[in-house]
């Protein structure tokens, strides 16, 4: 398994295939390495998903390598509103995770899910854009 600080697995709204601001200018900043996918579950939120890496089930992403990782997280992670700009509790917490890529297992960066998902609606088939 190949360990790297800079690659990151998103799921949802940063996807290549979603139409939205941030989705392209990741496009635009990162280089994308194919599809990829983690151990987890998917929920449903307002118009995005919450990824929770426990639990039975897959959940669709891709995976990006970041040529210059400290300044495009700081971006992320205003965006996902979980820098220490943010008051707790915080909808997502970035953490490292091994994730199954187009070369095999590596660890990635992911935005995981970070607050209770009893009301929330599962995605079941763990893909946001499916």
């Amino acid at each position: 398994m190949t360990s790297d600080g800079d690659l990151l697995f998103v799921y949802g709204s940063l996807r290549p295939a979603f139409d939205g601001d941030m989705a392209r200018w990741l496009a635009a900043a990162a280089r994308h390495l194919g599809s990829a996918w983690a151990s987890g579950r998917l929920y449903r939120l307002a118009g995005y998903p919450g990824f929770v890496p426990e639990g039975e089930g897959r959940v669709a992403g891709d995976l990006f390598s970041l040529p210059d990782p400290a300044p495009l997280l700081a971006v992320l992670d205003a965006f996902e509103e979980c820098s220490e700009a943010f008051p707790e509790p915080r909808e997502y917490r970035r953490e490292r995770l091994v994730v199954e890529g187009p070369q095999g297992p590596v660890r990635a960066w992911a935005y995981v899910y970070a607050r209770p998902v009893d009301a929330l609606a599962l995605i079941p088939d763990g893909d946001f854009l499916g």
